[in-house]
């Protein structure tokens, strides 16, 4: 089954001379193949690259205009695939916009800030970032049809949107495949990371986070239960923040006073991650984690509409010191949007909406639930 990703048409509008399009995202999302559905979808010469190839990633290394020009041959539109491989990416690419100002550059990788970190500062001002995220609700609806992705949602919640995994209904290769997945995230990529010795602490430390969903992490806490310092957790989950497995979200407040701040929320930017990680990927009916899997999956999904529909939101939760809280908040434009995530139908507390209102009277506050999520998640 073949699923349209919705960031592609975003991409070729953003398609322009001298400009290097950066596209981010997990393992295994569908970075190489929204590139090279790219390349069919224009009309420009274009010329795709694996920088995983030691010939690629040797010459687009060499701050040699000749050899980068046979790189680029007379592609009006290059693609360099796992770019993230390359030394001195950002420099190079500066290389080829400088001398071939009517070229256009796309860059895919894995691990956001190794490719950031060798891209940013030479190509300050001459690049777009995209985050390819795993498939969407409103992907997965545009493929099967309204009525069979609601059918299937309890499928999303514990099996999560990888496309190999989602497209695949056997359950024993599907477990089998995330199992994979997992391996690559957390082994691969962390102990490619300098200074991560001990990668089974990373498991650990990912298992305690599955468990908190919708809580606030005290990285103190997390220490002590680990048997690490903190600055060595909070580098950690910097990061996992950094290689697509984990987000924070900060507490929201104007009145210091009453308004819980100090520790942020974690989310997983696939519950299929953290229900291999607990080893829980029993159907809904036979769980206690609803609230969590619910929770986990409106917040990644929000997370993809608001990139999609150009939104640029400030992200929080907010609570207090006498346990008034409400999941989500977002800033944006000047105005709050609280939003309380139930997956039976439900009201929010009349005393957490009074409260908050009283806080914040111009904020507009909604309860999602399975009947109205979809509007939600785009």
């Amino acid at each position: 089954m073949k699923i349209q990703r919705l960031l592609l048409s975003e991409i070729q509008k953003s398609i322009l001379p001298g400009k290097v399009l950066v596209l981010y995202g997990p393992r295994q999302v569908g970075k190489t193949t929204l590139a090279k559905d790219l390349m069919d979808s224009v009309s420009l010469r274009t010329r795709f690259v694996n920088a995983d190839e030691l010939i690629y990633r040797e010459a687009l290394a060499s701050q040699d205009l000749k050899t980068l020009d046979e790189v680029l041959g007379d592609a009006e539109l290059l693609i360099i695939d796992e770019a993230q491989r390359v030394p001195e990416i950002g420099l190079n690419l500066k290389i080829l916009i400088d001398n071939h100002p009517d070229t256009a550059f796309l860059a895919t990788g894995s691990a956001s800030f190794d490719l950031a970190n060798k891209i940013s500062e030479p190509l300050t001002g001459r690049k777009l970032t995209f985050t390819l995220y795993p498939l969407s609700y409103p992907e997965i609806r545009g493929a099967m049809g309204a009525l069979e992705a609601r059918a299937h949602l309890e499928r999303w919640l514990v099996w999560g949107g990888y496309p190999a995994i989602l497209t695949t209904d056997d359950p024993v290769l599907r477990e089998r495949l995330l199992g994979e997945l997992v391996g690559a995230y957390l082994y691969r990529d962390m102990l490619e990371l300098e200074g991560v010795r001990r990668p089974e602490k990373i498991v650990d430390l990912l298992r305690l986070l599955a468990f908190q969903i919708g809580q606030e992490v005290s990285l103190s806490e997390l220490g002590t239960g680990l048997s690490l310092n903190r600055e060595t957790v909070d580098r950690y989950l910097d990061l996992l923040e950094k290689v697509f497995v984990i987000f924070r979200v900060g507490g929201f407040s104007r009145n210091l006073r009453k308004e819980v701040t100090k520790n942020p929320r974690y989310y997983f930017y696939d519950n299929s991650v953290r229900n291999s990680l607990i080893q829980n990927l029993n159907p809904l009916a036979v769980r206690n984690d609803i609230g969590q899997l619910w929770e986990n999956f409106l917040m990644v999904e929000r997370r993809k509409a608001n990139q999609l529909a150009g939104r640029s939101v400030n992200a929080y939760f907010w609570r207090t010191y006498d346990q008034k809280e409400i999941d989500y908040i977002e800033e944006h434009g000047g105005q709050l949007h609280a939003f309380e995530f139930k997956w039976q139908q439900a009201e929010m507390r009349k005393s957490v909406r009074q409260a908050f209102l009283n806080a914040y009277p111009d904020a507009r506050l909604e309860t999602i639930t399975r009947a109205n999520f979809e509007q939600f998640t785009g």
